[in-house]
């Protein structure tokens, strides 16, 4: 195995990683004495669980498989490599419930907090199906029926012919007795419009739901998270160099680490790079932005909008890409929504103002169905970095005693938490709070 690619592949993966109190109703289940060690928002959201606070969770048979979803479309040649949508399962020898897992903004179906779910569920006695986000390259050219992501109603469509096609195929290899989905973060918002669709179309009939640190609004959390690049010493001029001088950093703490594959590398990394709340927040930012350039430019290209590259120019395997990368890294998601996702759509809806379809993509849009959908639970975290300030009420509002509300966490920062590993576990194997 060539030595520099490992070492390219892992600092990648590991910046991946690394860059990915409010008021709170009695009605919710308010989680006191909670031993989860980080009080930090921005930290918990960089750092995730120390390695001594996690779950202990058991290696399992993971296995990666593709499916073709649209036999007719022709691929664009520049994806060449996305014909088929790329999917994990960890299957049962026995008869077993299954549960889908949906990955957050910019996560692989394989990806670190989706995988750790599958150990998890698995251990439990799960059939386990994982997918990756509709805002991953390889939904948005292999699954996506618009290629435009972030809809909230056509990506739990596309989401949903995906578990069905799944199914059709894995019904043939294996007993189950129930099906369940659950997500984190944008995955947790969309399992709430697919837990919708399912009611209306009955394929599954889903017994359980869980929703993991869900946006209330997409439009607003995305803005928050375009918001904090703005943290970068010098601002977005200065981005290359901030990305640059990061690898390098990390690049040292990885040279230097006697175990740079181990679960704590993470939090080492951290420590040793002393980060604070404004380069965290910068850190941030930067992964969100790296994540919108990528869904920006894939879906320019599937959708021949013209956003990016010019309408009608046929890129492919060979073509360099480095100007559409420029471009790209410069937009953000609010930039994507504004200047893209809005006019792709406004032919469809030509009476919806941009305000309207603002609200129209957020768990308000579905909140009286949430009220009642009583196999519906949420978990979240009070100072939640996605949430804008008293948005946090809306789950308890909605959810009554079924929305469980930690006090720390940031976002999904506490998502491998033995205490949360539990809860999510005992949601869809005891139908209470563990």
């Amino acid at each position: 195995m060539n030595s520099k690619k490992t070492l390219s592949q892992a600092v990648t993966t590991g910046l991946w990683a690394l860059l990915f109190s409010s008021f709170v109703q009695a009605s919710a289940v308010n989680v006191e004495n909670y031993g989860y060690p980080i009080t930090d928002r921005f930290v918990a959201t960089v750092v995730g669980t120390p390695p001594e606070y996690t779950a202990d969770l058991p290696e399992i048979p993971f296995r990666e498989r593709r499916i073709t979803i649209f036999p007719e479309r022709q691929t664009p040649d520049v994806f060449f490599y996305d014909a088929q949508l790329l999917y994990s399962v960890a299957l049962q020898r026995n008869r077993a419930p299954l549960i889908f897992l949906i990955a957050g903004t910019g996560a692989s179906h394989n990806g670190t907090k989706n995988k750790n779910m599958a150990k998890a569920f698995y251990q439990a006695g799960f059939h386990v199906v994982s997918i990756s986000s509709p805002t991953v390259n390889n939904f948005v050219t292999a699954a996506s029926t618009t290629g435009v992501v972030g809809h909230a109603q056509k990506d739990a469509e596309d989401i949903y012919r995906v578990f069905a096609k799944i199914w059709d195929e894995l019904g043939k290899e294996i007993d189950v007795t129930s099906f369940h989905v659950t997500g984190y973060s944008l995955g947790g918002f969309n399992a709430a419009y697919v837990a919708k669709l399912d009611d209306e179309r009955q394929t599954f009939n889903f017994e359980r739901v869980l929703l993991i640190n869900p946006p209330v609004s997409i439009y607003n959390s995305i803005s928050l998270l375009d918001r904090m690049i703005n943290n970068i010493p010098g601002g977005m001029d200065n981005f290359d160099r901030f990305v640059s001088n990061l690898l390098r950093a990390y690049t040292k703490v990885y040279n230097e680490a006697a175990d740079p594959v181990g679960e704590d590398f993470l939090y080492k990394a951290f420590q040793a790079l002393n980060l604070q709340d404004e380069q965290l927040a910068a850190l941030i930012g930067t992964s969100f932005r790296l994540s919108s350039a990528s869904l920006v430019f894939t879906a320019d290209v599937v959708a021949d909008f013209g956003y990016v590259k010019p309408r009608g120019l046929e890129l492919n395997r060979y073509s360099n890409l480095a100007i559409y990368d420029q471009v790209a890294s410069r937009l953000g998601f609010t930039d994507y929504y504004h200047e893209f996702f809005f006019p792709f759509y406004k032919a469809e809806y030509p009476d919806i103002t941009r305000d309207k379809y603002i609200a129209a993509i957020s768990l308000q849009e579905i909140a009286d169905y949430l009220s009642t959908a009583e196999k519906i639970s949420v978990m979240h975290n009070a100072d939640d970095i996605i949430l804008e300030p008293g948005e946090i009420n809306f789950f308890p509002e909605v959810f009554g005693d079924r929305a469980t509300i930690y006090p720390i966490g940031g976002h999904c920062g506490n998502m491998n938490y033995k205490d949360n590993v539990a809860h999510m576990v005992a949601t869809f194997t005891q139908g209470e709070r563990p």
